[in-house]
């Protein structure tokens, strides 16, 4: 995976709206079922929670249903590029603690990693206006620069692969 620039304002506006439209179809389509499962299998003196928790599943599979089949709309890029980079800091944050044996080492791989870790952890706080860690971030981000001038390693977020990551388990 590779960092793209991407609209914030754009971003926040089609999360708001996805999100929205989640928790609407979630609600109504949960309603109808749950409302025509007790109707055809409920019982008329209640105890029909199985059937409340079926009509939620079944809204959650319409959900996913249609978040699979609208992923490669342009109207959801910048949120499906979110959580695709949301998926790859997870990788990278699994592993670590295994990687940070290898940065101290100055191998090449282990700073790559987590040059595109901060970068795109930046990246990430900044669309979701998550300053609250962002000093935490630069002070790891310096701590990174330094090692790298250390060693005389030069890096950036283009040379990161997801296969460098295999090393590391």
């Amino acid at each position: 995976m590779q960092l793209k620039e991407i609209s914030k304002q754009r971003y926040s506006k089609h999360y708001r709206l996805v999100f929205w439209a989640v928790v609407a179809i979630m609600l109504a389509v949960s309603l109808a079922s749950s409302s025509i499962m007790i109707h055809f299998f409920g019982s008329p003196e209640g105890g029909n929670f199985w059937l409340n928790v079926a009509g939620v599943l079944v809204a959650a599979l319409v959900v996913a249903s249609m978040f699979r089949s609208y992923r490669q709309h342009p109207f959801m890029y910048e949120i499906m590029y979110v959580w695709e980079l949301k998926q790859s800091l997870n990788r990278i944050y699994r592993k670590e603690r295994k990687i940070k044996p290898h940065m101290a080492a100055g191998k090449r791989d282990a700073p790559v990693v987590m040059n595109f870790y901060y970068q795109a952890s930046k990246q990430l706080y900044l669309l979701d206006n998550n300053t609250i860690t962002m000093d935490d971030l630069s002070r790891r981000m310096q701590e990174l620069d330094d090692l790298l001038a250390n060693y005389d390693i030069q890096v950036s977020v283009e040379q990161y692969d997801p296969a460098m990551l295999e090393q590391f388990s």
